[in-house]
């Protein structure tokens, strides 16, 4: 009975609010969400971008594009699907028959199976069911399928779930899907830290953002691949009654992998050969340093300026003497090197500077840091001079011997007032 009060000893039962199928995956919709605000977010914006307004919104959409699409593919049911209109017993053992849709929709971890009815007959518009059966772990879709069994399923569902759940007597379907959804969603997980890698060179170096954009899709198309490869050599064929079968064929999110694969890996391409014919052309207004003085572009050219200027030093001749001058300049350099020897820039002649004050008196110390070598050659130069004048016609005495050294005249300096502070 039903109502608000409680009749004929029962409890009331409100059966018909709560009898809903399901109608959406909660995980997908929250994905959709967040990749449908970022995208709105950036067109609020775009109008407001007066440079690199083509390349931009290029790569933004199709970043957005590319990252719902894999983590879309990895929730939804679409890989390999099928449906079909039946004619069957709503439970086993019974010769009551429904007119429904059946459909049975496999994702990469999990196999969808919805039962609605057609007909308005025997008080079958209560018949919408939406099951879901996930075999990520090794015995998991068995213990969906025995679940199934004690809730009291409709027959056609537990039908093809029993095609899944067995792994004996030819039922292999379960565990081809298993490994086919298994390789898939590793290439699809690949693709995704892929893509968060490219958005972050696409930031810092457009260049290498490109080359992960190519990785990206090459991962996708290799998802696509792998979940083909590996589906079942035997196609899975569910038969009911008035020769009505269930056929499975590739679904949405199978080509949704190979479309999105396939723009990531051109478009890809198309960035690293007009980055090879036209160094650093491809830009975004999203680079970190972008319109900045310490924009890449700025710094190129200001490098190039640099260059031109150095090189107008030296004009060289076209043609043939512009290989004969550089030729020769070379020779040259090399010669001035083998003469000169190297230049040791750390080589110091003055005495080092401290900043203590010493409380003695060492004259000896002083006079040897502040004499040197140059002042020594300056000062028998000019005594040889002062020699030469004072003798006339008379040639100077020039001593050959290595050992003679001209005694030096002390000069001593002033006495001062040695203090501690």
């Amino acid at each position: 009975m039903t109502g608000w009060l409680r009749a004929d000893g029962g409890p009331t039962l409100y059966n018909y609010p709560n009898r809903t199928p399901v109608t959406g995956d909660i995980q997908a919709i929250i994905v959709y969400l967040i990749f449908a605000t970022l995208f709105i977010a950036f067109l609020l914006i775009f109008p407001g971008i007066r440079k690199e307004r083509f390349t931009t919104f290029v790569t933004v959409t199709l970043s957005l594009f590319v990252g719902n699409a894999i983590m879309v593919t990895r929730l939804e049911s679409g890989w390999h699907v099928a449906k079909t209109e039946i004619v069957s017993t709503y439970r086993a053992f019974s010769r009551e028959l429904i007119h429904a849709e059946l459909g049975a929709f496999i994702g990469l971890g999990h196999v969808n199976i919805t039962l609605k009815a057609l007909s308005q007959e025997n008080n079958s518009e209560d018949i919408d069911f939406n099951e879901r059966f996930s075999w990520l772990g090794s015995t998991e879709m068995g213990e969906s399928y025995r679940e199934a069994l004690v809730r009291g399923v409709p027959f056609p569902i537990m039908k093809v779930a029993e095609y899944f759940s067995l792994g004996e007597e030819g039922f292999t379907w379960g565990g081809q899907y298993r490994a086919a959804g298994y390789y898939g969603s590793i290439f699809l997980w690949a693709a995704f830290a892929s893509w968060l890698l490219m958005n972050l060179l696409l930031v810092v170096v457009p260049r290498y953002g490109a080359y992960m954009m190519t990785l990206t899709g090459a991962l996708m198309l290799g998802a696509a691949l792998a979940y083909h490869c590996l589906l079942p050599s035997t196609p899975l064929r569910v038969r009911f009654e008035n020769e009505q079968e269930l056929v499975f064929r590739l679904g949405w999110c199978f080509y949704l992998v190979i479309l999105a694969g396939a723009l990531c890996l051109v478009v890809g391409l198309c960035i690293v050969a007009v980055d090879l014919a036209y160094p650093h052309r491809f830009s975004t207004v999203l680079e970190v340093d972008y319109d900045t003085p310490y924009d890449r572009h700025v710094i190129i050219e200001e490098s190039h300026t640099k260059t031109k200027n150095w090189k107008k030093r030296l004009e060289e001749p076209p043609g043939l003497g512009r290989r004969i001058l550089r030729r020769l300049s070379s020779k040259k350099e090399d010669s001035d090197r083998s003469i000169r020897g190297l230049e040791n820039r750390g080589f110091e002649m003055d005495p080092p500077k401290s900043p203590w004050r010493y409380p003695l008196h060492r004259p000896a110390l002083q006079s040897a840091f502040k004499r040197s070598l140059s002042q020594e050659s300056a000062s028998s130069g000019s005594s040889l001079a002062v020699s030469f004048l004072n003798n006339g016609d008379h040639a100077p005495v020039v001593h050959t011997d290595p050992s003679f050294r001209r005694p030096l005249s002390e000069h001593k300096p002033p006495a001062r007032e040695a203090s501690m502070w």
